[in-house]
């Protein structure tokens, strides 16, 4: 069996909260001949959870027939310089030869991209092996960042990183992305269009019995609901200031909103929930992956909101979430101009302008005003969607396809 490295500083467990798109992978591409060892680091980012022992460098596991390999890494809080700290220990780590000396020999390093460095690494790896190089961009570093405020164009910072993108494109015999237009982005950089891998986000069906008819709400009212981060790209301010519109409706059904989920803005949300007077609104923790079917088998609809930056969202969407909604088989709420709309394309659910309120309240009312025939065939219709185009064993398939294709070259 063919081997192939993945280096994702914030890669999953099966048991942990949040995205699990490389153990999923891995867990497929064994079918297609190639077994995948997932190297990320020790510190969870989202609960700041150590795994490793203070006296322990690293830990290989094996997680449901997939390698884990955790990286000691220090820990941190926040966004801040422990974060960037955290970051360099992991780049550090991984290239130290004693750090991988208990996985097999690569055929293939894939550096993924929350951050750079991770991909550096992954490069300086294949070089070291003389294995290809596959380059995953999960974001568009640093346009993300400059999009959404964070770095300035012309920042020292912003040119330097500007840089290390484009070595990286260049040192990629591919380059993975999630979103299906930002080709349009990364070939004016020099890179050919073939050498450009669309593999979105997916969803373990086999995580989702499908629920037929939906679940209903009893007397509590009709109860729509959000799982995932709590962070600036989420657009949740957006959605309490349309859950206090609809509550002053005087002939609006009652609509109860279940926010699932953490993340460094939740405390504000939730004093924001408090000076707004929202009655129906309630925070809740985060929930491991397999524990979200369970809780979404209890939405009668969902919500998801995207900020209104057509500059990076011109490149297109591929969140988690979105896909795990689709799955449920329950309609859903998009607040979104992004270039790609999967509830569009599916026909499960309403589509709104993104940072406008007024509209969302609107598509809120109304979603919990259809009758439930429409919300059962807009469910099927998003379920099917995710079936035909987003199994993670469809989108193993394709990688596998990649990989088996730089092997070649």
């Amino acid at each position: 069996m063919k081997q192939v490295w993945i280096l994702n500083h914030y890669a999953k467990d099966p048991g942990g909260v949040g995205g699990t798109r490389h153990f999923h992978l891995a867990e497929h591409l064994q079918a297609y001949g190639w077994q995948a060892s997932i190297i990320a680091a020790s510190v969870d980012h989202a609960s700041g959870q150590q795994r490793l022992a203070a006296h322990e460098a690293q830990r290989l596991e094996i997680l449901q027939g997939v390698p884990f390999l955790w990286i000691q890494t220090p820990a941190y809080s926040g966004n801040g310089g422990g974060r960037v700290r955290n970051m360099l220990a992991y780049t550090w780590a991984v290239l130290r030869r004693r750090t991988t000396a208990e996985l097999p020999r690569p055929d293939v390093v894939i550096g993924s991209s929350v951050h750079p460095f991770a991909a550096v690494a992954g490069a300086l790896l294949a070089r070291r092996y003389r294995v290809p190089f596959i380059f995953e961009v999960r974001d568009l570093w640093p346009q993300t960042l400059v999009d959404m405020g964070r770095l300035s164009e012309n920042s020292p910072l912003t040119w330097v990183l500007r840089k290390l993108e484009c070595w990286l494109y260049r040192r990629a015999a591919r380059t993975i992305v999630l979103l299906p237009g930002a080709w349009e982005y990364i070939v004016p950089l020099g890179v050919a269009r073939e050498h450009i891998v669309w593999i979105p986000n997916g969803v373990d069906l086999s995580l989702f019995a499908q629920i037929d008819p939906p679940w209903v709400s009893g007397g509590d009212g009709f109860t729509l609901m959000y799982f995932g981060s709590h962070g600036q790209a989420n657009g949740l301010d957006n959605v309490l200031q349309a859950m206090a519109l609809v509550e002053r409706m005087p002939d609006a059904p009652l609509v109860r909103l279940r926010l699932i989920g953490d993340g460094p803005l939740k405390p504000a949300l939730q004093e924001l929930a408090r000076t707004l007077g929202l009655h129906g609104v309630q925070f809740e923790a985060p929930v491991p992956k397999r524990q979200i079917p369970i809780l979404a088998a209890q939405a009668d609809a969902f919500v998801i909101g995207v900020l209104d930056l057509p500059g990076l969202y011109r490149f297109g969407i591929s969140m988690n979430k979105l896909f795990d909604y689709l799955a449920a088989a329950r309609p859903i709420v998009i607040a979104s101009n992004a270039a790609n709309n999967p509830v569009a394309d599916a026909q499960a659910g309403l589509t709104v302008a993104p940072g406008n309120p007024e509209v969302l309240a609107e598509a809120i009312v109304r979603i919990a005003s259809v009758p439930l025939v429409e919300r059962q065939r807009m469910g099927h219709a998003g379920r099917t969607y995710v079936e035909r185009h987003h199994s993670f064993e469809q989108l193993a398939r394709r990688l596998s396809e990649t990989l088996d294709d730089v092997c070649a070259e």
